[in-house]
């Protein structure tokens, strides 16, 4: 049995997942439960602001009209990973075929950097309304937001294409456990073979930094100079005023780069795979819980119409 993409031939036709097999069996259920809990919060919390940005004519506005997209990018992103997530712990049976797992890692990479891509928009489009307000309604215009969003979901898919097609056009030699419980890239590239594997990950490597890294720096571009605009602000009032409009964002960034860069640049060894493992769960998991919390709660505008429209369902005569 073999798998194949492009010319090479690999001797592995199915992974086998590690990720939390190596944990205490009773300790499983309440992952579990955990788990299906944060998704369910998630997937609801994300369908509720794309919902309530749709129905409320006020908030059809360039910044909720990037909020919705980062929610539809957030609801796929956990389609992704959660479901085989939460199968494989309740499973005695952890194995994925060839094509599966390069699919999970496709769309996990595209739907990842999509949100990456959107957060440095979002961040944009705050500095414009803060720095140059005047012409706000020029530069963020609906079809340059299309645009942007358009652009943002290319750049995810690209990425994706790029990352995927390079690391399963290696060869897999066995063994085919993967220590992980998603198809990523770092244990991957330990279950390749052949005198490709060094360039492969150098390039990978490359790939996913200068992104992550773009993205991060655009960001703290952008708020140096929303920082420096509202500390020219002479009411402290209009200073709060001014902030408040990116402080849920912010936070958000904060959260996504911060988890991030602990998961990455950790120490790895085999002596840390438990560790691992839960670190991972940072940014699959908690990352997409805690974004629609924060938008939520720190933004009012958002909090209010939220209210309004759930109220409305549970009352239509009442509103």
């Amino acid at each position: 049995m073999a798998a194949t993409l492009g010319r090479n031939h690999s001797s592995v036709s199915e992974f086998i997942l590690v990720g939390f097999s190596t944990f205490p069996r009773h300790l499983l259920p309440a992952f579990f439960l955990l788990f299906l809990l944060m998704y369910l919060f998630t997937l609801l919390g994300n369908l509720l602001i794309m919902t309530t940005v749709w129905s409320e004519r006020s908030l059809h506005t360039p910044m909720y009209l990037f909020l919705c997209a980062l929610s539809t990018s957030e609801i796929l992103y956990t389609l992704a990973i959660t479901p085989r997530l939460l199968a494989d712990l309740l499973s005695t049976r952890h194995t994925i075929t060839w094509a599966a797992c390069a699919s999970q890692m496709f769309f996990s990479f595209t739907f990842g950097f999509t949100h990456s891509f959107l957060l440095t928009v979002m961040g944009y489009d705050r500095y414009v309304a803060i720095c140059h307000p005047l012409r706000y309604n020029v530069l963020m215009s609906p079809r340059g937001c299309a645009c942007l969003v358009a652009w943002s979901w290319v750049g995810g898919s690209v990425t994706g294409l790029v990352v995927t097609t390079a690391v399963f056009h290696l060869t897999f030699c066995g063994p085919n456990e993967i220590h992980h419980f998603l198809c990523h890239v770092p244990p991957l590239l330990k279950l390749a073979c052949g005198t490709d594997v060094p360039a492969v990950a150098k390039g990978v490597g490359l790939v996913c930094i200068m992104a992550l890294l773009g993205c991060c720096l655009l960001i703290l571009l952008s708020y140096a100079f929303i920082v420096a605009t509202i500390l020219r602000i002479p009411s402290a009032e209009g200073r709060h005023k001014a902030f408040s409009t990116c402080a849920s964002h912010l936070t958000v960034v904060i959260v996504h780069y911060g988890f991030a860069s602990v998961v990455y640049l950790k120490p790895k060894g085999p002596q840390y795979l438990e560790r691992d493992t839960l670190m991972a769960i940072t940014y699959t998991v908690l990352t997409p819980f805690l974004s629609p919390i924060i938008f939520s709660l720190r933004n009012k505008e958002l909090k209010t119409a939220m209210t309004k429209t759930f109220l409305r369902k549970l009352h239509p005569s009442s509103i």
